[in-house]
C-alpha cells in the first residue's frame, strides 16, 4: 500500500527546532500528514507553558495516530517534550509514533565507577514509563550509537530501528558514481554498516599502539588509487575520522570524502574541517539533519552537504 493510501492519516505534533519537518510533511502529503503548531512558552519563572496544537478551535487529536517528532537537543526541552507525550497519550489518542532522529544519551550505557550515572538507561525507563494508550508507543531511532539500547525501552514503549544510509546510498548512486570503496573508522562501524555497502570494496581502519601513542592506521583492505568514504554513526570532535582519512591519504588514496548520520559537533568543531580548517580533508562531507540545531549552522556552500531526513522518515513509517 502507498503512504497516499494510509487510512487514518497522521495528526503531526513537532518539537520547535523540527517544526519545518511536520510543515514539510503537510506540504508533500496533505492527504496523509497533517501539522499542528505548538506553542513551546514560558511563564516568567522559566517552568513551561506549552499549548499543543490540533485542539483547538476543534479537536482533530482524540481518537487519531498522532505522530510527534522530537528533537532532544538538551535536558530541558526533552522534558518539555516528554510533558507534550504524555498529554497526547492522555487525550484519547489510537497510538502515538514517537520519531527520534538521535538518541543524544546513546554514548553513555554503562558505569565504571560507583556514581556514574548511565543516561542512556534513565532516558529508557522515562520513555518507558509514557501512559498506555491501547497500544505501545512506537519510538523510531535512526543509526542508534550503542544498538542495545533499543532493548532498554520496555513496558509502553517498543523501539524500531532505521538508518540514514538508504538516503546516502542514493547520493552516491545519484551525484558519485566515481565512489567505488567504503572505508569504516573501526570495527565497530564495519560490524555494523559492511551489510549495506555489498557493492563496494571495503576498508577497515583502527587505532594501533605505537610507544605511547595511539595511532589510526589501516587494518584491513587496500586504498591505492581509489575514491573512498569514510562511514560511521556520528561525529563529535571529529579527531578520529580525520585521522582515519589521513591515513588513507597517505596510503595513496585518490580522494576521501566522509559521511556521518549525526553531527554532533560540540563548540562548532565542524569549523575545522572547511576550507582552512586544520582538518580539511573530506571533500565532500556528508551530514544528515537529524540534529538541526546543529546542522542549520553549518554552511553549505563548502564542504558540507546535509541530507534532509525528512523523505526517509515517510519511507519508513
Amino acid at each position: 500500500m502507498s503512504l497516499t493510501e494510509i487510512n487514518p492519516k497522521y495528526e503531526v505534533i513537532a518539537a520547535d527546532s523540527v517544526e519545518e519537518w511536520g510543515l514539510l510533511l503537510q506540504e508533500k502529503y496533505p492527504a496523509v500528514f497533517r501539522f499542528h503548531q505548538t506553542s513551546w512558552g514560558k511563564f516568567p519563572d522559566g517552568t513551561d507553558n506549552i499549548k499543543i496544537g490540533g485542539f483547538h478551535p476543534k479537536n482533530y487529536i482524540r481518537g487519531k495516530n498522532v505522530i510527534f517528532i522530537a528533537s532532544f537537543d538538551n535536558n530541558a526541552e526533552t522534558l518539555s517534550q516528554l510533558y507534550v507525550c504524555i498529554a497526547l497519550l492522555e487525550s484519547l489518542i489510537e497510538s502515538l509514533t514517537l520519531i527520534l532522529p538521535f538518541y543524544p544519551v546513546g554514548t553513555m550505557e554503562r558505569v565504571v565507577f560507583e556514581g556514574e550515572v548511565a543516561t542512556a538507561n534513565t532516558l529508557a525507563r522515562l520513555l518507558s514509563s509514557l501512559p498506555p494508550c491501547g497500544k505501545p508507543t512506537r519510538v523510531m531511532l535512526y543509526d542508534l550509537h550503542t544498538l542495545q539500547n533499543r532493548f532498554y525501552l520496555s513496558n509502553h514503549a517498543v523501539a524500531t530501528m532505521h538508518s540514514t544510509v538508504p538516503l546516502f546510498l542514493a547520493e552516491l548512486k545519484r551525484n558519485h558514481p566515481n565512489v567505488t570503496c567504503i572505508a569504516f573508522p573501526d570495527e565497530g562501524a564495519s560490524k555494523r554498516f559492511t551489510y549495506m555497502f555489498q557493492d563496494f570494496e571495503h576498508v577497515v581502519c583502527g587505532k594501533k599502539r605505537e610507544g605511547d601513542k595511539r595511532k589510526v592506521t589501516i587494518m584491513d583492505g587496500d586504498v591505492l588509487g581509489k575514491n573512498i568514504v569514510i562511514v560511521d554513526d556520528l561525529v563529535q570532535s571529529g579527531g578520529t575520522l580525520f585521522e582515519c582519512g589521513k591515513a588513507l591519504m597517505e596510503q595513496g588514496a585518490n580522494s576521501v570524502a566522509a559521511f556521518v548520520a549525526h553531527a554532533v559537533f560540540p563548540n562548532d568543531s565542524w569549523k575545522r574541517f572547511i576550507t582552512g580548517g586544520d582538518r580539511c580533508i573530506f571533500k565532500p562531507f556528508w551530514l544528515t539533519n537529524s540534529i538541526p540545531k546543529v546542522t542549520s549552522r553549518i554552511p553549505t556552500n563548502d564542504i558540507f552537504t546535509v541530507l534532509d531526513l525528512v523523505p526517509q522518515i515517510v519511507e519508513d513509517l
